[in-house]
């Protein structure tokens, strides 16, 4: 058994960190006992709006993969289940930028800055604090709640990023948004039951 444990801890280890996905927390709350829930429900698109970003078939894709992580762990879904999973999206437009390099020195990076007017003239007086901007795309952070929405008590959150394709600035596809939540459930405090090997 002990040996089982450690076999599953380092399969997990394994996955995540191959994973392009990064944890970024994963937080029980008010003492929740999360083992002693039984059913769950996956928040609904009439219930409220859906984050930016995110189209109807994006939260399907992310509530089917959402769905089949709690299914096993032994939850079973029922509309009238007080634990409710909450999905959220968080979109922030991230700058790269790299140090703007001396006039007529090798681009180590690929990415020398050609000028106008010649550079070498002023480079020295700005060269210290400059630079490039080498990209601007958009990072989504994927976040989810549990919710004991009977009695209004917040149990676990836990958020992975990033869900978005920095290339398309939209949400990656079926596949990859299915190993975000592995990674998203990759902290959680209930277990995959052993005779699951899969959604």
């Amino acid at each position: 058994m002990y040996m089982k444990k450690i076999f599953y801890s380092l399969c997990l280890l394994i996955l995540t960190s191959c994973s392009p996905y990064t944890l970024i927390n994963s937080e029980v709350y008010n003492n929740a006992d999360l083992a002693a829930y039984k059913t769950f429900r996956i928040v609904k698109p009439d219930e409220g709006k859906l984050p930016p970003m995110m189209t109807i078939i994006d939260y399907y894709n992310i509530a089917y993969a959402i769905r089949g992580q709690m299914l096993i762990r032994g939850y079973k879904e029922s509309p009238e289940s007080d634990l409710l999973i909450n999905i959220g999206l968080t979109v922030q437009t991230k700058i790269d930028t790299e140090p703007a390099l001396p006039p007529g020195f090798y681009p180590y990076n690929g990415y020398y800055p050609y000028y106008i007017y010649p550079r070498s003239l002023y480079w020295q007086s700005y060269y210290s604090n400059a630079k490039l901007i080498t990209g601007i795309y958009k990072e989504g952070v994927l976040s989810m709640d549990f919710v004991n929405i009977k009695e209004k008590i917040f149990l676990y959150s836990a958020s992975v990023s990033t869900i978005l394709d920095s290339g398309q600035g939209a949400l990656r596809n079926v596949s990859e948004i299915n190993q975000a939540v592995q990674t998203l459930f990759s902290g959680f405090p209930v277990k995959p039951l052993k005779n699951n090997s899969g959604n």
